[in-house]
């Protein structure tokens, strides 16, 4: 998108805003995180009744908004002061304030990886539309990161919205030329695509979902064809040494189905920030 914003703002200030809005936006992504998955089962379980002709469950209403922020173990609403990004964690000490019941500690390192990752966003591009693309990008693949550990699903309403924002970014060639981002989503979701039919033709099992593919898809939309090498060799090197670690240290059984959003979402994050440079670094090393 041709140009920067209106006003102009100096680069520290622009940091500082951008981190105090990601701080915020982590906040709204812990309710994503834990809420959606839901929301989809609820719809599932709603066309599956209709579909049988059953009574649909009824139950209270489940939305992004409603209701309102609340303890799971007690019921108690949450107060705006007790919301503040990590600040409310940190003074609670990781307990509910009725009843003392222990709140994950994910939750504060959700939103301080949003606000840190804007901050260096807004310092690494700029004050301009990149800057807020990479912030766009970002809280993305948060929320796919976190619904994918809990729930190994990347739901096709935050992957498939993410793809077309980044053909519409690099319309203006905010990180791409149009032409490598239209190649790029076709080439990172039939790549991913391939390997899971060749997998699953050798092996019989499915080794990946649907979800990695539109990720990867995305990705390539975002930041071009020349990208997805880089993204798929260090998604695969994250997960083979997790992966392995898991395996080994933490004793868990090779047949326990791992994630591969996280990795995807981790390499997007290297490539938005030092693609170019580690793709030097790669060619160089062959």
């Amino acid at each position: 998108m041709p140009g920067v914003f209106p006003v102009d703002l100096p680069p520290g200030l622009f940091a500082v805003i951008s981190g105090v809005l990601g701080l915020l936006v982590g906040s709204f992504l812990n309710v994503v995180i834990h809420r959606l998955p839901k929301m989809m089962e609820r719809d599932w379980r709603a066309h599956c009744a209709e579909l049988t002709g059953e009574p649909p469950a009824l139950g209270e209403p489940l939305s992004l908004a409603r209701p309102g922020s609340r303890c799971p173990a007690c019921g108690h609403a949450i107060r705006a002061i007790e919301n503040v990004p990590v600040f409310s964690w940190l003074f609670l000490r990781g307990r509910c304030s009725a009843c003392a019941a222990a709140i994950s500690p994910r939750y504060p390192l959700v939103e301080a990886s949003s606000g840190l990752l804007c901050a260096y966003a807004a310092f690494h591009f700029g004050y301009g539309w990149a800057a807020l693309g990479a912030m766009l990008l970002i809280w993305c693949l948060i929320a796919l990161t976190g619904i994918d550990l809990d729930s190994h699903l990347l739901p096709d309403s935050i992957t498939l919205p993410l793809l077309w924002a980044g053909l519409l970014f690099n319309v203006f060639g905010t990180f791409a030329d149009l032409p490598s981002a239209v190649i790029g989503a076709i080439t990172g979701y039939l790549s991913l695509w391939s390997v899971y039919w060749a997998f699953k033709l050798t092996t019989g099992k499915e080794g990946m979902g649907y979800g990695d593919f539109k990720l990867l898809a995305a990705l390539g939309a975002w930041l071009g064809w020349q990208m997805l090498p880089l993204t798929i060799l260090l998604s695969s090197l994250l997960g083979a040494v997790i992966g392995i670690t898991l395996i080994v240290a933490a004793k868990r059984g090779r047949s326990v189905p791992i994630p591969f959003g996280p990795y995807l979402a981790a390499a997007g994050f290297l490539a938005l920030f030092w693609g170019k440079p580690l793709t030097r670094a790669y060619v160089g090393l062959l």
